[in-house]
């Protein structure tokens, strides 16, 4: 592949599934910067570059349903990230999955095809300027469910793993700086009011 997917052959899938610990359980996807939810913000975003866009999702559901967002809860619960990207990629009914997490700063959709320029059949993952950012990636759908069944049952959840257990490319994006929102310091930073 050396252009980014069709939009009708990408679903996007935003992990929202987490438990927020270091920010006391406050759910990221509501996470509101500049009077717009994280959620949201994604979703507006990549909206007209995919076919469908899908939460993965524990909690709020009617919130989400409130805002025409289609949301998939974990099928195996407690296995980190694993988890919210098995219940993606069973959803999905695209060939290729574009997976964020719901609490990056800085995303835009120029990496869409930065992440497709190196992907050919086995999909890629990013690295930005603070390292291996796994979750941010597009997967093959069709090759990643074997993949994804075999590591559950071993119990092996690592996404790094199971990016290498499919021959998915790293793709350097020397530059860039996603950022996450983990702890109240990052809330400051990114201009959302601590809790």
């Amino acid at each position: 592949m050396t252009a980014a997917p069709a939009a009708d052959a990408l679903t996007l899938g935003l992990l929202a599934g987490g438990r927020a610990s270091r920010l006391g359980g406050r759910d990221k996807a509501w996470l509101e910067r500049d009077g717009q939810a994280q959620v949201m913000r994604l979703q507006q975003a990549f909206a007209p570059r995919v076919a469908r866009v899908l939460v993965s999702a524990n909690t709020a559901l009617d919130r989400y349903a409130a805002h025409g967002l289609v949301t998939v809860q974990d099928r195996i619960p407690d296995a980190g990230p694993l988890s919210g990207l098995d219940a993606l990629v069973a959803a999905t009914t695209t060939p290729w999955l574009l997976t964020l997490p719901v609490d990056l700063v800085h995303v835009d959709t120029r990496l869409l095809p930065m992440l497709a320029l190196l992907t050919g059949d086995t999909g890629a993952y990013a690295i930005d300027d603070d390292g291996v950012q796994p979750l941010v990636a597009l997967w093959p759908v069709a090759r990643a469910r074997p993949v994804i069944d075999a590591a559950f049952a071993r119990g092996d959840y690592a996404i790094r793993g199971l990016q290498q257990g499919l021959g998915m490319q790293a793709v350097r994006l020397d530059g860039v700086r996603f950022g996450n929102l983990n702890t109240p310091d990052d809330l400051i930073d990114a201009g959302i009011a601590a809790p």
